[in-house]
């Protein structure tokens, strides 16, 4: 047997009554006239197939079917205002899951400071951080495995996909600290043609290592690249066991090894770009508010 569907307006209006026990009394109290009110109580009794109120002289009582059905009509109630908040935060960003690709640099840089601005101004939302490179985030956001992405050196056109800069920063050399050019504030960038290179694969960052490959092309020589590795911190534990060197973005600075050192290139003018990605026909509350924090600390 089908059961009946109970109007959440007449489980308000019984609630209402059943703490009131005056029909007036809650009748204003529901901002409506006495006539509907009773209206509602009678079609709400009529579903349940019995009286919910026994009426006495200038009240009512609770009938042993009312007294049922209050701590469930409460619950329902209840139930549905939870739902709604919960609704009403998932609408607004201020609730639910937000998948973040990262490249492992911006652990050095503005990953930190992000998320902990994040999480103070959205503490309802779980953070789900990915660990990535540049290329795999790329694949992860149009397989939508992740929903917003920090990388460097972001394609010039991704179809599908938006970029918002968040910072941008020098180059730095890499050097063993034993090496000629490290006792040097300011290295010049062809003095490094006939030494190898440790250098991130192209696999990684396709953008990120051609521009490595201009910067020294632009010096007069192609770099000759011995090893490669796929995180900047094994980047310069190579560097420091005397493989070769390297160029890397100045943040990589903060991965402290005894016997690297990080210096200034000549010419200095180019930098490597940091952006945030996400899907433009897909951008959410959740993506919204990151990109309004990102913002945030551009204008700080």
């Amino acid at each position: 047997m089908e059961r009946p569907e109970l109007p959440l307006a007449q489980l308000h209006a019984f609630v209402v009554l059943a703490e009131e026990l005056h029909f007036g009394h809650a009748a204003r109290r529901l901002g409506i006239a006495q006539p509907p009110l009773s209206q509602q109580i009678r079609r709400l009794e009529d579903k349940v197939g019995h009286a919910l109120f026994r009426r006495e002289p200038g009240r009512v009582v609770l009938t042993p079917a009312g007294l049922e059905l209050l701590p469930a009509a409460r619950g329902a109630l209840a139930g549905l205002a939870a739902g709604l908040a919960s609704a009403r935060a998932a609408g607004d960003g201020r609730a639910g899951r937000l998948r973040i690709g990262f490249a492992a640099s911006l652990a050095l840089t503005v990953l930190p400071g992000l998320l902990r601005t994040f999480r103070d101004r959205f503490p309802g939302v779980d953070l789900d951080i990915c660990e990535m490179t540049s290329a795999p985030q790329l694949t992860a956001l149009h397989d939508k495995t992740i929903d917003a992405g920090l990388l460097r050196e972001p394609p010039a056109d991704e179809p599908g996909l938006a970029f918002e800069t968040v910072l941008t920063e020098p180059f730095v050399a890499v050097l063993p600290s034993a090496h000629p050019l490290a006792g040097q504030r300011t290295v010049r960038l062809g003095r490094l043609a006939d030494v190898p290179f440790v250098l991130l694969p192209r696999a990684a960052g396709p953008q990120l290592h051609d521009q490595i490959i201009a910067l020294c092309g632009a010096a007069g020589f192609a770099p000759r690249v011995i090893q490669h590795a796929v995180e900047w911190q094994t980047v310069c534990a190579l560097v420091e066991a005397g493989l070769g060197v390297s160029l890397a973005p100045e943040s990589i600075r903060r991965i402290r090894l005894k016997g690297v050192a990080f210096r200034r290139i000549e010419p200095g003018g180019a930098r490597t770009r940091v952006a945030l990605a996400w899907r433009r026909d897909d951008p959410g509350p959740l993506v919204a508010n990151l990109l309004a924090v990102v913002r945030g600390a551009q204008a700080a």
